[in-house]
């Protein structure tokens, strides 16, 4: 597995990390075979919330792990806070912290590598989220923060007040779920894929050196539910990914993936999958690189055209 590096934080990780957020679904025992297996391929970076299973993701991940007797600094764990489903969003100090602590517990070790902010809260004071940052910093119950989800200029507000880095941003990105690609080709045009809905925040990653994980992956977007794989709405693509996947001798997962890796933004994918042979899949992407033409064509098989 190829390493990158993690924002400015000095943190080189797996570019591919694995997503914890269904593994409340698995036994003890099949929690403990995902785990062996990703380490295996090559992944040392895991991302957890603490909403995941309600909780459980991280309960289970923190005892099967502790089971298998890995060091724990042979690995990163993240974690995120700031949704109370169903409620709202809470970025104050009181909730930060307390949502750390839990985490801390469940996933049974001192201190997690990174901590993001989850989706944005309009109603944040920056003060309350970087004295909750000083603190858990100073504890050493949180070595690096990021976000998840937000613009660039809900990103400055934030770095008005804290004085940490903000390493990473996770933004939902997929071959099919592409606005922050789209509207940089469709600049000074007044068409539906020229709408500027992001500010610019794959531009503003690189100029920050902000690394993006792409979440939901292998999604249609927003509006297509479910896999793009098979989907009648993208025939020409999936012909395509397996075309692909069928001359390089690996899985179609691991062209989607490929594609995310084959950026110049270094992103590092959050990949979801609980079954064993599918994360192997998966990590074939690591030991391939698309060229610029296949990058394009693949880009261009979802029916989205260049100006």
């Amino acid at each position: 597995m190829k390493k990158i590096n993690i924002g400015q934080s000095g943190l080189t990780a797996s570019e591919i990390s694995l997503g914890i957020m269904r593994m409340n679904a698995l036994s003890n025992e099949e929690a403990k075979t995902v785990i062996e297996t990703a380490i295996h391929e090559g992944i040392d970076y895991f991302d957890h919330a603490d909403i995941y299973g309600k909780g459980e993701s991280e309960q289970i991940f923190g005892q099967a792990f502790k089971e298998l007797g890995i060091s724990r600094d042979k690995v990163m764990l993240q974690t995120k806070t700031g949704i109370v489903p169903g409620v709202m969003f809470d970025f104050s100090k009181e909730h930060i912290i307390e949502s750390v602590e839990a985490s801390l517990k469940r996933l049974q070790t001192d201190y997690v590598d990174t901590l993001l902010l989850h989706r944005p809260d309009t109603l944040v004071e920056p003060e309350e989220v970087a004295a909750a940052f000083d603190e858990l910093e100073k504890t050493g119950k949180v070595r690096y923060f990021g976000v998840s989800n937000q613009n660039p200029l809900q990103i400055e507000l934030l770095k008005k007040y804290v004085q940490q880095p903000l390493i990473a941003n996770q933004l939902q990105l997929s071959i099919t779920h592409t606005p922050m690609i789209d509207a940089g080709f469709n600049v000074n045009m007044v068409n539906e894929a020229s709408v500027f809905h992001d500010g610019g925040i794959l531009e503003y990653s690189r100029i920050h050196d902000m690394t993006i994980q792409p979440w939901s992956p292998f999604q249609s977007g927003n509006e297509k539910k479910g896999l793009f794989f098979d989907h009648p709405d993208y025939p020409e693509l999936n012909e395509l990914v397996n075309e692909m996947a069928a001359e390089k001798s690996v899985a179609r997962e691991a062209i989607a993936i490929a594609w995310l890796l084959r950026h110049p933004a270094h992103m590092q994918p959050i990949v979801g999958s609980m079954n064993p042979e599918r994360i192997k899949a998966i990590c074939q992407a690591s030991e391939i690189t698309l060229t610029r033409e296949e990058w394009y064509k693949l880009y261009q098989s979802t029916g989205k055209t260049l100006p």
